[in-house]
């Protein structure tokens, strides 16, 4: 079960590099324009249907303010530099490690779920753009009159589909083409290193987290990667999730059993990035 190949570590480490492959005017479409901060015509901006209503985002927008990690990495992805963004660990600390070197220049607002009102106020932003699958739809008609502001549930598509709604709230649609030619690429170097050593092989992809056992299904990232790759998952790992991952106790260990394991965790220096934030 615990066998090792250096060919699949190239799976491992694509599936890390698909993260960095993926992280105005009126407001509204409808007649309110009560913004007492900016209001225009619908002219030099897109119309946008999101989780909340329809919204009018800038056609190129210069100021983006992200509120959610993986807002910031699909939006750095598409060459787009935010200037501001929240962080899940902290209120005040650095972005997560992964994404340091690229967002390094971009102004921390605090927690995602909640971020510093005053200070993104004072930033000026042309769009701001997050995950709405907590407080921020509480706080959506304050975020509206700051900027036109987009928000989107990660749990209402694939990150594939994300990262491609995050192209066309930015108007980067032909640098996600882009991005996605590359990821095919990789995907068809690595199909090909692998040939056919693996077909009838089980490959079980499991996560220690803050003492519980997890695994990433098939609508996750490193799910989806796995079956682009045409890798055969553990029935048990083999399904869908809501939140992509699904979490068993050590009594149901047998959901963990593959021909082959990866095994991820926290790294020292992980660990120490969330105790010191």
């Amino acid at each position: 079960m615990f066998k090792a190949n250096h060919q699949l570590i190239a799976l491992f480490l694509l599936m890390s590099l698909a993260v960095f492959l993926f992280p105005a005017c009126n407001f509204r479409v409808s007649n309110n324009s009560s913004s007492p901060i900016r209001a225009s015509s619908t002219a030099n901006c897109r119309v946008i249907q999101h989780v909340m209503e329809e919204t009018c985002v800038p056609t190129s927008p210069q100021r983006v303010v992200t509120l959610a990690p993986d807002a910031l990495g699909n939006t750095l992805a598409l060459n787009v530099k935010p200037i501001a963004s929240t962080n899940d660990f902290s209120k005040e600390g650095a972005f997560l490690p992964y994404l340091n070197s690229k967002a390094k220049g971009i102004e921390t607002l605090g927690s995602a779920d909640r971020p510093n009102i005053e200070r993104l106020l004072s930033l000026q932003p042309d769009l701001i753009f997050g995950w709405g699958g907590n407080s921020l739809e509480a706080i959506y008609p304050l975020l509206s009159k700051i900027a036109p502001t987009v928000l989107y549930r990660w749990q209402d598509g694939t990150w594939k589909e994300n990262f491609n709604f995050t192209a066309k709230v930015l108007g980067k649609q032909e640098t996600a083409q882009a991005a996605w030619h590359h990821y095919q690429e990789r995907i068809q170097e690595l199909k090909t290193a692998l040939g056919n050593c693996y077909k009838d092989k089980k490959i079980s992809f499991i996560y220690f987290s803050f003492g519980r056992i997890g695994t990433y299904v098939k609508n996750s990232l490193p799910g989806s990667i796995f079956s682009d790759v045409d890798l055969q998952r553990p029935e048990s790992q083999d399904i869908i999730s809501p939140s992509g991952n699904i979490s068993f106790s050590e009594e149901e260990l047998e959901k963990a059993d593959g021909d082959i394991l990866f095994v991820a965790s926290f790294t020292d220096s992980d660990i120490q990035f969330l105790k010191k934030n």
